[in-house]
């Protein structure tokens, strides 16, 4: 029973709600991951300093003070003490997050590990998709404004046609030169 407990799926809403944009990566912090993991956070950061090999720059760095106020911003909490940090913490990049799972091996971590690995996939996959909507919507506005010249022209003429019958018309279409 304590088994099935500890290895408990975490609904995907709020794994998505704890990934955050720290130079321009989809990054998780190593508070909430020890969190979903059921670990401590020191014993998370422990585990990863045992094997800092495994984590290069582009899996896992510590936040700057800039980037952790503008967590702090994005997440509203406004007191540092509150959030119990002392210094700026780890976060860990998708190929920092599997990388987890060879540092960390309860079976809550690695049910939690397989869990966010694919909700990292089905992002990328829906960005991936977005990003072919906005080309397209990109495509379709250009053709749009060009047709607002075209229609602005139309009625130019049609204003052009209807003028009274004694008002000299300005001739519209193919024009010859007078010789």
């Amino acid at each position: 029973m304590s088994e099935q407990k500890n290895t408990m799926i975490v609904p995907d809403e709020v794994v998505m709600n704890k990934i955050y944009l720290v130079r321009d990566q989809k990054v998780m912090i190593d508070r909430d991951l020890a969190e979903l993991y059921g670990v401590e956070t020191r014993v998370l950061n422990q585990a990863v300093k045992r094997n800092l090999k495994r984590f290069p720059e582009d899996f896992m760095f510590q936040m700057t003070d800039k980037e952790l106020e503008d967590w702090k911003s994005q997440i509203v909490i406004s007191n540092r003490e509150k959030m119990g940090l002392r210094k700026p913490p780890l976060v860990f990049t998708e190929q920092g997050l599997t990388m987890l799972s060879c540092v960390l091996n309860s079976d809550r971590a690695i049910t939690m590990n397989i869990q966010v690995i694919r909700i990292f996939t089905k992002m990328r996959e829906m960005i991936l998709t977005h990003k072919d909507l906005l080309v397209k919507m990109s495509e379709l506005e250009s053709k749009v404004s060009n047709h607002d010249k075209s229609i602005k022209q139309v009625f130019d003429y049609l204003k052009q046609l209807i003028k009274e019958e004694g008002e000299p018309k300005e001739s519209i279409g193919f024009k010859q030169q007078k010789k």
